[in-house]
């Protein structure tokens, strides 16, 4: 009886601890459950919110890609800001090459413009007055052709002393032939300079792009490689400089080129204005 008792007993709690190890192992299981599911829409609302701020970044970044500028590494003003005293030195050259060249061709253009309008109001005011002092009062104080007038008669009345032993006619037109190469020297004026920044401006830029290769060279000695962005600089410096010679050089020529064709054309009327005064100053000495 007693051990049947034990054995109900042993029975029992055997039952009981296997109730409670199911129980338990049920408590276990929800409990594990229940943290996989709670969790997850956690993890999935971050995983939705971080893509938020990145998009919203990249939002920004196009709109602003639109709008924002860029400073290029390459370009004139990082090459002034990273060049050296010779480089700086080869830049101020051709800028002044450049403006002189632009301020010549611009003055010369206005100049001969004048002349050429003045030569159109002498056919009516010089050559409808009565004398050719009076001619000469009718023209513009700075115009040419009063210039040669005034020295045909300048001529007329300083033929004497030593000045009577040359011929009349030789003299007047010595005299007025001296006042159209004054001309001719003043109508050339600055024409020099535009030959010498044609024919020189390349070779400064191209002083400045060996300069240039010169510090290529260096930075692939000191980097020990030849990388794109130890080389780009530098070269895109030496490119920079032949093409600013290159644009000095170009209008300058084609500056000069001009000037003389436009000054061909204003001599031939100042020459032919200083023989029609030379044959009338003779016919009016003649008749007097």
């Amino acid at each position: 009886m007693f051990n049947f008792d034990i054995n109900r007993g042993r029975s029992r709690i055997s039952a009981l601890l296997a109730s409670g190890l199911i129980a338990l192992s049920g408590a276990t299981f929800a409990g594990a459950a229940l943290a996989q599911s709670q969790p997850a829409p956690a993890v999935s609302a971050a995983a939705e919110a971080a893509p938020a701020p990145v998009a919203a970044a990249e939002g920004a970044g196009a709109k602003a890609g639109g709008t924002a500028i860029v400073d290029n590494p390459y370009g004139i003003e990082a090459l002034w800001k990273g060049s050296d005293a010779v480089a700086k030195t080869v830049l101020l050259l051709l800028l002044v090459m450049s403006v002189g060249s632009w301020y010549v061709i611009i003055v010369k253009l206005l100049e001969q413009t004048k002349i050429g309008r003045q030569a159109k109001k002498t056919t009516s005011q010089f050559w409808n007055a009565g004398s050719v002092q009076q001619g000469a009062e009718n023209l513009e104080g700075s115009s040419p052709f009063r210039f040669i007038a005034e020295a045909g008669i300048e001529a007329t009345k300083k033929h004497d002393g030593l000045l009577q032993h040359v011929g009349f006619n030789e003299w007047v037109t010595l005299s007025i032939q001296r006042a159209i190469e004054r001309i001719q020297s003043r109508l050339q004026g600055g024409l020099a300079f535009l030959a010498t920044v044609g024919s020189t401006a390349p070779f400064v830029g191209l002083f400045g792009t060996v300069w240039g290769i010169y510090h290529a060279l260096t930075a692939i000695g000191v980097a020990g490689q030849a990388s794109i962005d130890k080389v780009a600089g530098p070269v895109g410096e030496a490119l920079i400089m032949t093409a600013i010679g290159l644009a000095v050089a170009v209008p300058a020529v084609l500056g000069y080129n001009w000037l003389v064709r436009r000054n061909k054309s204003v001599l031939d009327d100042v020459r032919a204005f200083g023989s029609d005064l030379h044959s009338v100053i003779l016919a009016s000495a003649s008749k007097a």
